[in-house]
């Protein structure tokens, strides 16, 4: 698999291609932007652990913890704009795998009214150091007790349950 990269955007081949044919949502005008997020893991065949942050800003959000990643851009390619936002946010470099699909094509229902698309990913290249937006990262058990302690933002809470179900059918 290639490492994917904003100057070279690349779909990895055990991606689902249905996913993969999915166009870049364009909102309308006054809509949000469409959203990626990371579910950052210890490693892809069998993970044991995920990453969270916890947010330091905006003030309605700080101290609620997330999957890393952000707004993707006009035009910009989903998968890429996740490892831009990834590497600004956490100074690390991530290789893309499968996507933790919602109900709808666009992605998960946000609390603002955006779509994000969130994708399970392992770092590789970096320390991950809570840059941008985040004041702390911790590496939490891959199992829905120990995940579902955390303050999540609500919104993310179904999508946490979705990836244990997804990467650990059995936790």
């Amino acid at each position: 698999m290639s490492d994917i990269t904003p100057e070279t955007p690349a779909v990895p081949l055990h991606v689902d291609p249905d996913a993969v044919s999915r166009p870049v949502s364009r909102p309308a005008s006054g809509a949000p932007r469409p959203v990626v997020g990371a579910a950052v893991m210890d490693e892809e065949a069998a993970p044991t652990v995920l990453l969270a942050a916890r947010r330091s800003a905006p003030e309605v959000l700080a101290g609620l913890w997330e999957f890393p990643g952000g707004k993707v851009e006009l035009g910009e390619d989903p998968r890429a704009a996740l490892v831009r936002e990834v590497r600004e946010e956490l100074g690390v470099h991530i290789r893309l795998d499968r996507e933790v699909t919602a109900d709808h094509p666009e992605g998960w229902l946000l609390g603002n009214g955006a779509r994000m698309r969130v994708f399970t990913a392992v770092i590789i290249e970096g320390d991950p150091q809570p840059l941008e937006d985040h004041d702390l990262l911790e590496w939490r058990a891959l199992d829905r007790a120990a995940l579902q302690e955390l303050d999540w933002i609500p919104a993310d809470r179904p999508i946490v349950d979705a990836l244990v179900e997804l990467v650990r059918p059995e936790g």
